[in-house]
């Protein structure tokens, strides 16, 4: 099983950036766990700041061979209607994953554009929804 594990704007500051909100780890690290818990899995990690670039990444999931997509957007999940056409556009599955419960955040963030074209959403759990989209998305393909 091959999956992408795609990040947009600004998770490169994962770890640093407010760590009381998106936890104390980076995202290499995040990335190092998540081969160790799932060593079945073949991972491509990518991460961009730019819409345009996750909208290229997010296009070539089929020509590339990815099963699936554990898809962390950012900010770009609550206005980016770009990013939820290309993911529309795609017939792999997509879950959206949040480090942090952005339901108890600001109301902007509350509402998520892409939701409703990803088979799941993660939010929460700070690395762990990482996890648990990897643990759901790897059993649901498995089907």
């Amino acid at each position: 099983m091959k999956l992408l594990v795609a990040n947009g704007p600004n998770l490169n500051l994962t770890g640093t950036r407010e760590p009381h909100i998106y936890g104390s780890d980076t995202l290499a690290v995040i990335n190092s766990e998540l081969k160790e818990k799932f060593p079945v899995v073949s991972f491509e990690f990518f991460q961009t700041n730019s819409e345009g670039d996750l909208i290229d990444k997010i296009q070539s999931v089929e020509k590339e061979g990815f099963d699936g997509v554990v898809l962390n957007a950012g900010a770009l999940s609550h206005y980016s209607f770009a990013l939820r056409d290309a993911i529309a556009a795609v017939k792999r599955p997509v879950v959206e994953v949040h480090l942090s419960q952005v339901y108890a955040r600001e109301e902007f963030r509350r509402t998520s554009v892409i939701s409703e074209v990803c088979k799941g959403t993660v939010t929460g759990f700070g690395k762990f929804s990482y996890f648990a989209a990897t643990y759901a998305l790897s059993e649901f393909l498995r089907q």
